[in-house]
């Protein structure tokens, strides 16, 4: 089998630059949903439960694109026709879902609608990442995988960082920050229009510059012998069972960390705005100007991932860089409840974006050099079951947590803490392999995974 050729810096830039304007929007919704609903009137304990439908859609969405792109061959490639249509449809919905409030729908009209058009944002969302993976595991080599992927978290992150800050930024120039009960003010609209636009630019540039493999030349590269690929014929289940390991192990890490991350964008806005502003009033102006200031703490978390991004390859194994990362995080969501200055809680959202750096990278850089070319795209869309499931069930439990356990928003973070916490101690179990071998040191857990 062929090894992948290396590839030049703009070549995985190129790659990956899409993933840009996917995570603006994904942005937009992580820091603005909870804000968006409990301003058309959610009631605090049942904001999670509208956080099941995201990760909901992501589960039954990347597993079929996964295995449908596999089997995708057309002019301008396999995985791109996916990540356009995904895009086109996820700039419509981004129109619609924050004028929830504004066309004179009852506050259950608003919420249902809301609750369709956020269903159809992760739908399209999903439908336009998932394929950005997926060209890395296609077209980048074994020894390039881990940097390709540390593009992808780096553009990840400054995607994120454009997200958060555009609610900020609108009301900084003097857009209004407040509005009717039960409407969405100017600054969050007007940031999912331009996110919307943002995205599609960052789309076509990738749809131009990037060439996928034609089948020939990837069975060649991927060790794949066509003719009986074509008559083989492999069900999820059957792909669960031959799963390598590592899939499981890392699978456990992700579990916890999903989880926490979860409550971290469900209540965030709810325990800054309490614990600093002092408020739980949605319509008033100090409760939007939390909600600004969320996007600006998610923005720090976006900036301390990409520093942190750069000191993961100096620890001499990936398992010790991963857990340390963790466990991090896990004190940055513990100290918001020691914290009530807005400025200080920098350093908490600091501590978690160290976390997210390694979430980003290293469960993907692990899994694929444990996989073969074959079912790539059917087993990276196996894996988002490792991220949506555990945010169906952390949304799932979080109004029984907060009403019974924690008792404040505040509180659920420290939950997301001792989630993390727990996340760094499944690390242990993880065996790093290599094409299903287990790997040596010398390797693979030095491998470079950082811009």
């Amino acid at each position: 089998m062929k090894q992948n050729p290396t590839l030049t810096f703009w070549q995985i830039w190129n790659l990956s630059f899409g993933f840009f304007g996917v995570q603006i929007a994904y942005a937009l919704q992580s820091a603005n949903i909870s804000r968006i609903f409990a301003t058309l009137g959610s009631d605090p304990h049942n904001l999670s439960y509208f956080w099941i439908l995201p990760p909901l859609m992501g589960i039954i969405v990347q597993p079929i694109v996964g295995t449908l792109s596999d089997r995708t061959w057309t002019r301008v490639g396999r995985r791109i026709p996916y990540l356009f249509v995904g895009a086109l449809a996820a700039i419509i919905v981004m129109c619609l879902l924050p004028n929830a409030g504004s066309f004179h729908f009852t506050i259950m009209g608003a919420m249902a609608f809301g609750l369709i058009a956020l269903m159809f944002l992760d739908t399209s969302i999903n439908m336009a990442m998932q394929p950005f993976k997926m060209l890395v595991g296609d077209m980048v080599n074994e020894k390039q995988k881990g940097f390709a992927y540390s593009i992808q978290s780096f553009l990840c992150n400054a995607g994120s960082l454009v997200g958060y800050l555009f609610p900020f930024f609108f009301a900084f120039i003097g857009i209004s920050n407040v509005a009717d009960k039960g409407v969405i003010p100017d600054s969050v609209i007007y940031s999912f229009y331009v996110g919307a636009a943002i995205l599609i630019l960052c789309v076509i540039y990738t749809v131009v510059k990037v060439k996928e493999m034609p089948p020939k030349e990837y069975a060649e590269f991927h060790g794949i012998n066509e003719k009986p690929e074509k008559k083989e014929k492999k069900d999820f289940i059957t792909l669960l069972k031959n799963a390598p390991k590592v899939f499981w192990t890392v699978g456990l890490v992700q579990f916890f960390c999903w989880a926490a991350f979860m409550y971290m964008w469900t209540y965030t806005n709810g325990a800054i705005a309490q614990s600093v502003w002092n408020t739980t009033d949605t319509a008033s102006v100090e409760y939007q100007e939390a909600g600004n200031w969320v996007g600006v703490l998610f923005a720090v978390q976006a900036v301390g991932s990409v520093l942190w991004s750069m000191v993961i390859p100096l620890f001499k194994s990936l398992k010790t860089g991963y857990c340390v990362s963790l466990l991090l995080g896990a004190i940055g969501f513990v100290s918001t409840f020691f914290i009530h200055d807005q400025y200080a809680l920098f350093i908490s959202y600091a501590l978690i974006g160290c976390a997210w750096a390694a979430i980003l990278a290293l469960p993907f850089t692990i899994l694929t050099n444990a996989l073969s070319g074959k079912n790539i795209g059917a087993y990276l869309g196996l894996f988002n079951g490792t991220i949506c499931l555990p945010q169906i069930v952390a949304a799932a439990l979080g109004g029984i947590l907060l009403q019974y356990i924690a008792g404040t928003s505040i509180m659920m973070l420290v939950i997301a803490g001792i989630l993390l916490l727990l996340a760094a101690v499944s690390v242990l179990f993880i065996k790093i392999t290599y094409g299903g071998a287990e790997a040596k040191p010398e390797t693979v857990e030095n491998e470079n995974i950082t811009v």
